[in-house]
């Protein structure tokens, strides 16, 4: 028999999982629970507690807690109550309602002014218990750089690689696993955030200085956050108005009259609400031509945003929310070092470029925990944004703006006991596109509804996974499956082995996604396949990859050894063509393309507060294009990246050292054929192996009061001749997106904190 299901009546899948509750409970082995033990010191910071005594209040099972605060104990049927004991700290009585307690703080029975006990916790995290591949930077690794936006917080993370789109607008790109950003998922707060007309210069709305933590997973992600995750998700977590600063301001200033301004307020309402205000705003005036060839080095620029978010948290009855309300502008200037929009532009007498963004987002999340029932909740997520695009590069227009609206309703619960849990519900979303390339128009309309099921096995000691399925109809993609599954299995002693493999589906925004080929004067050509997107069918692909994580002792030192390796496989794809200098094509594929990623991490302390940490990343990464296939172009098949960082003892008062410093390097990359431009206008075949060096010192007076200085790109390598026919350019040989290495030379800057902690 054969089951057809409509295209609109698919809501009931959300509830599949009831059968599963036929599981007996004893099928996945015995459960055990774990957590982190924790204290705070006299500067309010946690740090683990090692050699803590926990066992069961009715049972003989007790563990001791290890050097990093963690513990493992079984289960005990015979009581839900666990103890926590530390000689001169306060015992703790939990109830145990989940196999995973989290960190659990103890508090000291007297407060000994004289004596603090700290430990540093990596501010870069690699789970052993997560199922996915993820790794966790918290705020103070995005501190180590001078990161002003989301697209700069990646500096000193080897997992995501950084890349800049074009010499005109210097935009940065990232990349993971050897594919570009549109592959991959952002999430803010688990909501996609940037994605559509915000795809290239979206990453810079995003103010680092408004980030809690980041959260980066290799491989394709769960079914809860969409269908078009292939690659992997970068999900950014805000700061919290109830536990955040009272008050923050950083100042920033480099030596290309760059200028950053980010402050935070925060303040309580009530017992039940909070509220903060958030603003950030950048500009760049210097005109700056250090390689001579009549254009700006980077653009003048210039942004302000804002935002209020509200929090509120009701613990007694279950309810947590949030709120947001955010608007931004930001406008940018590029071309040749004497274009006057006033006069100039549409003219042939200097070639010049503007961007103009005019965004309004507005987000709420609010979620209900049963107070019976702790394992058991309900959750519900809406966003709202209006991105307003308006540009113009030499005689070109391109005018996007991008309506959308995000809705997903999600309910969590535990078949039997918290060892099996699952997730499902649906999701609504719209996108509408209002997109012309000079008098051209390319307007759609994309909404899509969908319902998916996660089901969670979670055995701490062997085996757990999560397996999760959608069914979406959307207007252009019609009705398919998106089925995802993720392992993690516990080989010996904090070392473990992971495995996913998962398929995504996405319309590309061809024009939006590549910008840069606006700031060339190569012709655009679509070759029509009849699809339903721009004439081109939507793009499939299946990921799958494997992970080693081993933590182990070394000289009585932490070390954390990972590799992984991970393979995009595409079944459709809109390819992207550079290879004729005077087109850019977008086509169809026709033949195979892929995605090798290999890649292998050490961190070490070397010495005490002396952390080194050391990547290795291999890419293979080709395509079936119209010549032939080839190593995608501006994709190095090697890269190595090691960042060493050191921080003295921090005093009571807050005083504290703090250096870091990262090395990268690139080998050799493909460029793009250029054999039929005069032989002047012509690149080589590859470019050639460079590295860049960046380095920072923070010196904190106390603990409100901290400034630092530092460099990027110390080591002053560029790449010669970004700009092909600069000295032509409203000649048919012009192109700025040949970019392989950094246009602008040694970066330096100056900044200072001040944060108020609250009372």
């Amino acid at each position: 028999m054969i089951l057809k299901i409509p295209n609109n009546s698919f809501f009931w899948l959300a509830l599949m999982g009831i059968c599963l509750g036929f599981f007996p409970n004893n099928v996945f082995g015995q459960l055990k629970i774990k957590g982190n033990i924790a204290a705070y010191n006299d500067q309010k910071a946690p740090f683990p507690l090692s050699g803590a005594k926990i066992y069961w209040l009715q049972g003989n099972n007790e563990t001791i807690s290890d050097s990093e605060g963690d513990f493992s104990i079984p289960f005990s049927k015979a009581s839900k109550r666990i103890i926590i004991s530390y000689p001169n700290f306060r015992n703790d009585t939990l109830l145990v309602n989940r196999p995973d307690l989290g960190r659990i703080i103890l508090f000291p029975e007297i407060a000994l002014e004289a004596v603090i006990v700290e430990e540093n916790v990596n501010p870069l995290q690699r789970s052993l218990f997560d199922v996915q591949n993820v790794v966790t930077v918290d705020s103070r690794e995005m501190l180590k750089a001078a990161c002003c936006n989301l697209s700069e917080s990646f500096e000193t993370n080897p997992s995501v690689d950084v890349n800049i789109s074009d010499a005109a607008t210097g935009a940065k790109q990232i990349q993971m696993l050897g594919l570009n950003s549109p592959y991959l998922l952002f999430t803010q707060e688990n909501m996609p955030s940037i994605r559509g007309a915000s795809q290239v210069y979206g990453l810079s709305f995003i103010p680092g200085s408004w980030i809690e933590s980041i959260q980066i997973t290799k491989g394709t992600g769960s079914v809860l956050n969409g269908f078009e995750s292939i690659t992997g998700q970068i999900n950014s977590e805000l700061v919290k108005p109830f536990i955040d600063k009272e008050w923050f301001l950083n100042f920033y200033g480099n030596s290309y009259a760059r200028f950053e301004l980010n402050a935070r307020h925060n303040a309580d309402i009530s017992e039940k609400w909070a509220t903060g205000i958030y603003l950030h705003a950048n500009k760049r005036t210097a005109k700056v031509d250090e390689n001579e060839d009549n254009f700006l080095d980077t653009p003048l620029a210039q942004q302000i945003n804002f935002m209020n978010r509200w929090q509120y948290s009701d613990a007694e009855k279950g309810w947590v929310g949030f709120f947001n309300v955010q608007y931004l502008f930001d406008e940018k200037q590029t071309g040749e070092i004497n274009f006057n929009p006033d006069k100039d532009k549409f003219t042939e007498n200097t070639w010049g470029s503007e961007v103009q963004t005019n965004r309004i987002d507005v987000s709420s999340k609010v979620g209900y925990v049963f107070p019976d029932l702790p394992f058991q909740s309900f959750g519900l997520q809406l966003a709202f944004s209006n991105h307003d695009q308006n540009s113009y590069y030499g005689f070109r227009t391109y005018d996007i703006q991008q309506q959308s609206f995000y809705s997903n309703a999600i309910f969590n619960s535990i078949i039997g006991s918290t060892q099996h849990k699952y997730k499902t519900g649906i999701s609504f979303t719209y996108d509408g596109f209002q997109e012309s390339i000079n008098t051209q128009n390319y307007n759609r309309k994309d909404n899509s509804i969908g319902a998916f099921f996660e089901y969670t096995y979670n055995n701490l000691e062997k085996l757990s996974f999560v397996a999760g399925i959608r069914i979406d109809n959307h207007n252009r993609l019609h009705t398919f499956l998106t089925p995802r599954l993720h392992l993690r299995y516990a080989l010996w002693d904090k070392a473990n082995i992971r495995a996913s493999i998962g398929r995504g589906k996405r319309s590309a925004n061809i024009f939006a996604e590549n910008q840069q080929l606006f700031s060339s004067n190569r012709q655009i050509i679509i070759e029509n396949s009849e699809g339903s997107t721009y004439g081109l069918s939507p793009e499939t692909a299946w990921n799958y990859g494997i992970s080693f994580t081993q933590k182990l002792y070394l000289w009585n030192r932490t070390l954390v050894f990972s590799t992984d390796f991970y393979r995009t496989d595409f079944v459709d794809q809109v390819v992207v063509d550079w290879e004729n200098p005077q087109a850019v094509s977008f086509y169809n594929l026709d033949g195979s393309s892929f995605a090798n990623s290999f890649q292998i991490d050490i961190n070490y302390e070397l010495i005490q507060n002396v952390n080194l940490r050391a990547t290795y990343k291999n890419y293979q990464v080709k395509t079936n294009y119209q010549s032939g296939n080839l190593q995608k172009p501006f994709q190095p098949e090697h890269r190595f990246f090691v960042n060493a960082n050191y921080e003295t003892v921090k005093q009571p008062s807050g005083r504290q050292w703090r250096f870091d410093a990262t090395l990268n390097w690139l080998g050799k990359q493909r460029l793009p054929n250029t054999q039929s431009n005069p032989e002047i206008y012509r690149v080589e075949e590859s470019s050639p192996s460079y590295s860049i060096l960046n380095a920072q010192i923070t010196y904190s007076f106390t603990n409100k009061f901290e400034i630092y200085a530092g460099g990027e790109n110390i080591n002053n390598y560029t790449q010669p001749n970004p700009i092909l026919a600069s000295d032509d350019p409203f000649g048919e040989y012009f192109d700025s997106t040949l970019s392989y290495a950094p246009v602008l030379g040694g970066v330096y800057y100056v900044g200072f904190r001040f944060k108020i902690q609250r009372q």
